[in-house]
């Protein structure tokens, strides 16, 4: 079951959710998403548990929990929908010049 974790410090390393998700069940990937540009924390990241019910116990257990000065929030990640953001320039009307 994939787990998406919410409004963590810039300071919450994947070794540190490793940890915390780990007290409840075996944790197959960490993943916390980075800028692009200048590659920090961007507050949020996944964790894989391969148990659906070790998975429930840790969202059940790590919602709302303090780490590193932040409560975590912490739900079932939902698929990416197609509506994304960004990417790519579109035409914003004007700047042409005669």
């Amino acid at each position: 079951m994939n787990i998406y974790v919410g409004n963590m410090s810039r300071d919450v390393t994947e070794e540190d959710l490793r940890q915390a998700f780990g007290a409840f069940g075996q944790v197959g990937s960490v993943t916390i998403i980075k800028d692009k540009f200048t590659g920090e924390s961007r507050g949020f990241g996944f964790i894989e548990m391969p148990s659906k019910d070790e998975a429930q116990s840790a969202i059940t257990g790590m919602n709302g929990k303090e780490l590193k000065g932040r409560s975590l929030n912490v739900n079932e990640a939902r698929p990416r929908s197609d509506g994304r953001r960004g990417g790519g320039r579109g035409r914003s009307g004007g700047g042409r010049r005669y």
